[in-house]
């Protein structure tokens, strides 16, 4: 029997509800195939603030390390929004992605057939949109210095070198020959001489790979030509604060943010997370919707553990689900059958496995 360690962080907010249904796909799973998921429970966030003072306890990072993989949930919320800097959800979630060294955010973007009419943007635009960015993680203008705030002056420094734009390419070159072997690397080169590093860059690395076609754009046409033709795009490559932009725009164009997944990964361990937040208005309701968290299990079977097969069956399993008409609140008035809570869903997906 092949068995996994999985370090769990469910977090704050909605997080516990969605991971726990993505544990229980995980274990349908297990039931049906030979695989054994080990689960350890670590807190981070504003729940680890609360316990121990600290939103990162150093027990996370060293168990994350000893560990396959990680499930992360959501962190953050309006309680702590007063807490200083370095105390708040969200600076343990940077700190715990610099200790495991992920560089590379994926995202992907596909539209379910059932869920078409979701989408603000017209049919014809976003039918068979199947689309993936990968985003460089931890460096460029978040983290570069010098930086320096003043009461009448503030800059921030973007920095990338080569070996950096070197090795995010190289993962989006990989992803792209597992797909339509194309990426489209977005910069804005015309006027940031750290583009045209980065152009430069990932044109050395496509000699690499001559089955795939790299095609460059400037970021300000990129994000028009999401909403205008998303199809045009297999593979987006870019860096981190264009890339931040450029998938919370790409997220929009399945029609919820609750249906897309997340993989930090090309460090020591790979953390797999939904894109969306905590949601603490709707936290403890049990409408929250799982697809997200669950797709990210499915990313984590795919990207750490090399189990393919398995992840396509919870690919499949949540598409069985949605064209049987199952959905939770957020997707009610597109086509239902039934509006399920976040646990009935969850069930759902777990029994069409």
């Amino acid at each position: 029997m092949r068995s996994y360690d999985i370090a769990v962080i469910k977090g704050d907010g909605i997080g516990p509800e969605i991971v726990d249904e993505a544990i229980k796909v995980l274990d349908a799973l297990s039931l049906k195939d030979d695989i054994k998921f080990n689960y350890k429970e670590y807190l981070m966030g504003g729940a680890a603030y609360d316990a121990t003072g600290d939103p990162l306890p150093q027990e996370t990072i060293d168990g994350a390390l000893k560990s396959d993989a990680v499930l992360f949930g959501s962190i953050g919320g309006y309680k702590w929004d007063g807490l200083p800097r370095e105390k708040r959800p969200e600076s343990g979630l940077l700190r715990f992605r610099s200790a495991l060294g992920v560089f590379a955010n994926l995202r992907p973007v596909k539209i379910y057939d059932e869920l078409v009419e979701a989408s603000t943007l017209k049919r014809e635009v976003v039918e068979g949109v199947d689309l993936m960015v990968v985003r460089e993680l931890t460096g460029g203008i978040y983290f570069g210095k010098p930086r320096e705030k003043s009461a009448d002056k503030a800059y921030n420094t973007m920095i990338y070198t080569k070996e950096e734009i070197k090795r995010i390419a190289k993962i989006a070159f990989e992803i792209a020959m597992k797909r339509e072997k194309r990426v489209c690397s977005v910069d804005k080169s015309n006027v940031l001489e750290v583009s045209q590093l980065w152009r430069e860059t990932a044109e050395e690395v496509a000699k690499e790979y001559p089955e795939v076609e790299l095609t460059h754009m400037y970021v300000d046409n990129a994000s028009m030509q999401l909403v205008r033709d998303p199809r045009q795009f297999d593979v987006i490559l870019t860096g981190n604060i264009f890339g931040d932009i450029l998938s919370d725009e790409a997220s929009m164009i399945s029609g919820s943010i609750g249906l897309l997944p997340s993989a930090s990964i090309g460090g020591k361990i790979g953390v797999y997370e939904p894109i969306h937040g905590s949601a603490p208005d709707i936290a403890g309701q049990g409408i929250a919707n799982p697809i997200a968290t669950i797709s990210s299990a499915a990313m984590m079977l795919r990207y750490s553990l090399n189990e393919i097969e398995l992840a396509d069956k919870i690919d499949s399993a949540i598409a069985k689900t949605l064209h049987q008409g199952y959905v939770t609140g957020d997707l009610a008035k597109y086509g239902a059958k039934k509006v399920c809570s976040t646990s009935e869903l969850g069930d759902i997906i777990a029994g069409n496995l």
